[in-house]
């Protein structure tokens, strides 16, 4: 027999969940003094803020592939883990939070941190469940991890009673294996493949766009024989980043509001459009009514909820991408499409002189986004791991960062959400210290979650902080220039001497704002041993381009 927080404990390892992160409270208590007796069996990394756990349990759940765990109190404990569960949800990233609850009689009472967080937290997990009783806390975790990391991955959320924690019951755990009603594997019907590959076939101007499905799905080798076989041009949405090599000779670049030129513009010049392991997000599609309507669409999806939802398949293969991808590649043809190709590569070197050349090489007197990405490229490693925050940073990050392996792209992408990129860095790093991990923040997002670099100087955690500060909220900015007569209402920002900050939290730090030092403080950067928070200053009114607006086609994309 055993407490209830033991079971929890003894469940976690398990489960192999050596590391996690949290914070204590009144109703998680008996679990944290559970956590006492397994510490060197089960790593507990303590968060400055609950918000910053899920976060840091994202950014290792990402970069590692597994499921990422966190623990929080009830109350403000709970509902400080919604912002994170949401994100996790429409990113596909498998977490199991657990939540402490208050006892089992009080519930309904409007007791001391009583929340309904099964009720909050609903729209926003796979799924979510309240254990009440000692006995079916084990079951429940078995289930929650099942569900965490199969088929399409999400968050789960899991709250315990503080009754059940304090009772005594039986350990007995057996890892969930399945259930009737849940069902991750969907057999490929082979004249599905038949008429995919006869689309692919007869096609003059196929055209293939790849999502983070391919990096869940671990279907990079089969991505890049398709692609060596059938010689199709393929672009990656901004999850998807990082599951082909940018040097691979059939990658033509990034999609979506501020992705590259051609992949944008020739969407709606392709015949058959092939789409692997994406949900045809708005910010990829532009105006739906004018999207792809003259190409034959080929949609690899395992989500059946994610076919014909934005835009309608022709031939729809629902399944394993890893699979389906092998029985396509088999089927095709060998060919090549030098022409169609030979337009991206036109186009690509229009935007090269239009736009990449004044972002990474300028001429101007301020510092621009781009050339400190292009710096970055000189230094880092091949699986230097990229952490951007939400804004024109993260889009400038992720149009120039040079990404070679998987998982290395780590960002909020559904969401959006402002302040991800500190704790997210830290729990990738955390994963593996060995490896470079690259946290490039704005000035206004990392002020979102800036107290996680007391738990970077905790734990030494060596990530490498790299903030673009403006002085402004960036992107909110460019719109407000660009479609609001540059009202820049509420946008600009008094902010703090952020080298004195990392110093406070024993972080060595560096500000830079001439050319002349740039190149030698990122070399000094990515060669310290331990945490760098680097802050470079640059432009306050510089824009990313290309663009489409909102609502507009992906044939407007704009250069300037």
């Amino acid at each position: 027999m055993m407490r209830g927080a033991d079971i929890v404990v003894r469940s976690l390892i398990a489960e192999q969940a050596d590391l996690i992160f949290g914070y204590p409270g009144g109703a998680i208590m008996p679990v944290y003094d559970a956590l006492y007796d397994y510490h060197e069996q089960i790593k507990h990394v303590l968060t400055r803020h609950e918000q910053g756990a899920i976060h840091a349990a994202q950014g290792y759940a990402r970069v590692s592939g597994r499921v990422g765990v966190c623990l929080a109190t009830s109350g403000p404990g709970a509902t400080n883990l919604i912002t994170g569960l949401a994100d996790a949800q429409i990113d596909s990233t498998p977490l199991v939070c657990i939540t402490g609850q208050v006892a089992a009689h009080l519930l309904g009472t409007d007791a001391f941190q009583e929340t309904d967080v099964v009720g909050i937290s609903m729209p926003g997990t796979k799924w979510n469940i309240q254990v009440r009783t000692v006995e079916e806390i084990a079951p429940a975790i078995a289930k929650g991890f099942y569900i965490a990391r199969s088929g399409r991955p999400g968050p789960v959320l899991i709250d315990i009673t503080k009754n059940a924690q304090v009772d005594f019951g039986e350990f007995n755990y057996s890892p969930c294996l399945g259930f009737r009603s849940y069902k991750t594997h969907h057999p490929i019907e082979k004249t599905i493949i038949q008429e995919a590959a006869e689309l692919i076939n007869k096609a003059e101007r196929p055209y293939l766009l790849f999502g983070q499905g391919v990096v869940l799905g671990k279907a990079e080798s089969e991505l890049k024989f398709f692609l060596d076989k059938s010689g199709i041009p393929a672009a990656s949405t901004l999850l998807g980043s990082g599951a082909l090599p940018q040097e691979h000779p059939n990658y033509v670049g990034k999609l979506g509001m501020h992705g590259n030129y051609a992949p944008n513009l020739l969407t709606n010049q392709c015949d058959v459009l092939i789409a692997v392991g994406m949900r045809f997000d708005d910010r990829v599609t532009g105006d739906l009514k004018r999207y792809a309507k003259q190409a034959k669409v080929i949609h690899l999806e395992l989500d059946p909820a994610e076919i014909n939802k934005n835009v309608r398949a022709h031939v729809a293969v629902q399944g394993d991408c890893r699979e389906s991808l092998s029985m396509i590649t088999e089927a095709i043809q060998a060919k090549s499409h030098p022409e169609w190709m030979a337009k991206f590569r036109e186009l690509e070197e229009l935007e090269r002189s239009s736009v990449v050349q004044h972002d990474i090489t300028p001429t101007k007197t301020g510092l621009t986004m781009g050339e400190v990405i292009h710096q970055i490229n000189q230094y880092k490693a091949d699986d230097a791991v990229l952490v951007t925050d939400v804004g024109q940073h993260q889009m400038i990050a992720w149009r120039y960062f040079n990404y070679k392996k998987p998982r290395t792209q780590i960002t909020s992408g559904g969401l959006g959400t402002m302040g991800f990129a500190l704790p997210a860095a830290l729990g990738a790093q955390l994963y593996d210290y060995s490896r470079q991990v690259i946290c490039v923040v704005g000035d206004g997002g990392i002020q979102m979650t800036i107290q996680e670099l007391g738990t970077i100087m905790q734990t030494k955690a060596p990530v490498k902080i790299v903030l673009l500060n403006n002085n402004y909220l960036g992107m909110v900015r460019q719109w407000q220039q660009m479609f609001f007569d540059k009202r820049y209402s509420f946008t600009e920002l008094d902010n703090p001497d952020f080298v004195k900050l990392a110093d406070a939290y024993g972080i060595k730090a560096q500000k830079v704002s001439d050319r002349a030092d740039l190149k030698e403080a990122v070399e000094d950067m990515l060669i310290h041993d331990g945490p760098f928070f680097l802050e470079v200053v640059v432009e306050k009114e510089d824009n990313v381009f290309p663009m489409i607006a909102t609502g507009c086609s992906v044939e407007e994309v704009r250069l300037s």
